[in-house]
C-alpha cells in the first residue's frame, strides 16, 4: 500500500491539485484520478523513470498526459506536477526543483 501526498509550495498552493482541477478534458481528468488511485494499491501502469528521482506516470487519454513523481522512502508517493506530452521537458526540469523544494523543507 502507497501512501500518496501532494507537494504543497511554501504559499500553501497544491500544485498538481491545481494543474488537474484546470483540466477542461473531463474525459482524461478521470483517468489521471483513476490512474493516481490505483498507485495506492501498487498498481503503477504504464510508468519510467526519467532522471533524478522522478518518475513519469504515463496516461493515454487526451493529450498524452504525464504525472511526474518521486518515492520517498519505500511507501510514499510524492505528486509533483503533471503536464502533457508537448510541454514534457518543461515538466521534467520543474519536477526536479519542486522535488528538491520538497527535500529541502521536509529534512
Amino acid at each position: 500500500m502507497h501512501q500518496i501526498i501532494h507537494y504543497i509550495d511554501e504559499n500553501g498552493n497544491d500544485l498538481y491539485q491545481g494543474w488537474l482541477d484546470g483540466l477542461r478534458d473531463r474525459v482524461a481528468k478521470v483517468s489521471i484520478i483513476r490512474r493516481v488511485a490505483r498507485i495506492e494499491a501498487g498498481l503503477f501502469g504504464d510508468h519510467e523513470s526519467v532522471r533524478d528521482g522522478i518518475w513519469e506516470l504515463k496516461i493515454d487519454v487526451g493529450a498524452g498526459y504525464r504525472v511526474y513523481y518521486a518515492t520517498v522512502g519505500s511507501m510514499v508517493i510524492l505528486l509533483t506536477n503533471g503536464g502533457d506530452k508537448k510541454s514534457q521537458s518543461r515538466d521534467i526540469e520543474r519536477a526536479i526543483r519542486i522535488l528538491r523544494d520538497w527535500e529541502k523543507r521536509n529534512a
